[in-house]
């Protein structure tokens, strides 16, 4: 299993029953099917309801991107609306508090902190938290930019992550960097 759906195996923040869950957004309230949140994990912290695009700006998980990264994830979605595809966001920037829990979550899944290395990383290194990383989909999305994303700057980072994007302005004129099998090999996480 991978971490989207290690993320996606979270979704909610108050239980109404067992298949779905609530969460207030402003004076909005969305609904998503799912099993609840642990205890203390919100939309705040990062949580991403299904549907949400790179322009809803009501969203922590996408208002709290790095700002070249948000311009050129939008840049790219304009492009592939016009080809007929749409990107979502399946989880952008996240809180320390979320990202520790989606770490716990993978050792209790994966059975060890090294294995699950291989798909969540700390608090301290996850360009999740940091707002520089986020998680698109659907597989026409992801399929669009690996053919397309470069000259925006975004590039698949991790070979066994499709969905993990990341900004690399370089990219337009030279293409995307190569990418690392996964996060274990990416000397930004190991220090």
């Amino acid at each position: 299993m991978a971490a989207a759906a290690v993320v996606g195996a979270v979704a909610g923040s108050q239980a109404l029953d067992a298949s779905s869950a609530a969460v207030r957004l402003g004076t909005e309230h969305v609904t998503w099917p799912g099993p609840p949140l642990p205890d203390g994990v919100t939309v705040e912290d990062g949580v991403v309801p299904e549907g949400v695009t790179v322009f809803d700006d009501g969203m922590p998980a996408v208002v709290n991107l790095d700002p070249e990264l948000l311009a050129a994830l939008r840049r790219a979605a304009r492009a592939a609306a016009d080809d007929g595809v749409g990107f979502t966001v399946n989880s952008g920037w996240r809180s320390p508090d979320y990202q520790d829990q989606l770490l716990r979550e993978a050792v209790a899944e994966y059975g060890s902190a090294e294995e699950a290395a291989r798909w969540v990383a700390t608090a301290d290194t996850s360009a999740h938290v940091s707002g520089d990383a986020v998680d698109l989909g659907p597989a026409e999305a992801r399929s669009w930019l690996a053919e397309n994303g470069a000259r925006f700057g975004l590039c698949q980072i991790y070979g066994n992550e499709p969905w993990h994007y990341e900004l690399r302005p370089g990219a337009a004129d030279g293409g995307c960097p190569p990418m690392y099998a996964d996060p274990t090999e990416d000397p930004r996480l190991n220090p």
